[in-house]
This record gives C-alpha cells, structure tokens and sequence, in this order.
C-alpha cells in the first residue's frame, strides 16, 4: 500500500474506474467499508451522503446520488474482486 487509509475524507464526485487500485482507493478505504457497512444496514443514501461522503442532498440530489452510488459501487467492487488487485499490487511493489 503506498498511501495510508484516511479516516474521513473528502471524496471526489466519482469514484475511480477500473481494474486497478488507485491512490484514491487507498486513502478512501475507510470510506469504502462506511459505504458498505451502511448499505448491509439499510442506511437512508441521503443520510449516507451527508455523514460518510459530505454531501448534501438537498442542494443538488441528483449529483450527490450519482455521486453516492458510484462509491458504492467502487466499495462493492473492491470487495468482491479488487481485493484481490491489492495483494497483487503489494506482491508487485515489494517484489516478493
């Protein structure tokens, strides 16, 4: 890992695309497990936005949703595959 977890960033107003872990993915790791804690929940998105992404909903809905939801799925991702790219990125970066 090259860069350290935040605790409760800022996020951007779309997740990374990809197949590879990026430096945002790393800083927003503790984002990503908020996300997916809140979805298995079933957290209010707008409550969400407010509290782990830092949006407000009333102000512009339809960006802070698509905002929301492009987290999530990046958290679902990593979770389910990109977990996976993590290990090989660490192999790969300590040559081991």
């Amino acid at each position: 890992m090259r860069e350290r977890p935040l605790l409760d960033p800022d996020v951007e107003n779309e997740a990374p695309r990809g197949v590879d872990i990026t430096t945002y993915d790393e800083q927003h790791y503790v984002t990503y497990l908020r996300l997916l804690d809140a979805s298995r929940n079933g957290a209010d998105w707008q409550e969400v936005a407010r509290i782990v992404l830092h949006r407000d909903p009333l102000r512009n809905e339809a960006e802070t949703r698509r905002c929301w939801e492009s987290h999530l799925e990046r958290a679902r991702w990593i979770a389910n595959k990109g977990y996976r790219r993590i290990l090989e990125q660490e192999i790969a970066n300590n040559h081991l």
